[in-house]
């Protein structure tokens, strides 16, 4: 599949001179930038998606932990009383 994508001036110069700095070409920059750019939103998509499947559960069954509960929780990670995920509760 071929794709042609047109930029100003302006940004061309931008993307060869960084091209040039890191003995690149030009299209490697463009497609790394792009391939960057997908997976960055791709995860923003995958976690506002976890996101809501959290919040209909939460008001299915309201099931949760309050922020102290999870900063408790946190806090003991990488310590010699390191604890287990606490249970929800309503």
């Amino acid at each position: 599949m071929a794709t042609s994508l047109k930029i100003d001036d302006a940004l061309k110069a931008r993307v060869q001179q960084l091209a040039n700095q890191r003995r690149r070409s030009a299209h490697w920059i463009m497609l790394e930038a792009i391939q960057q750019y997908v997976e960055r939103e791709e995860s923003r998509e995958s976690f506002k998606q976890e996101a809501l499947a959290s919040w209909t559960a939460y008001k299915e069954t309201g099931r949760h932990l309050t922020g102290q509960e999870v900063r408790d929780w946190l806090n003991t990670w990488g310590t010699d009383d390191e604890k287990a995920v606490p249970e929800c509760h309503r």
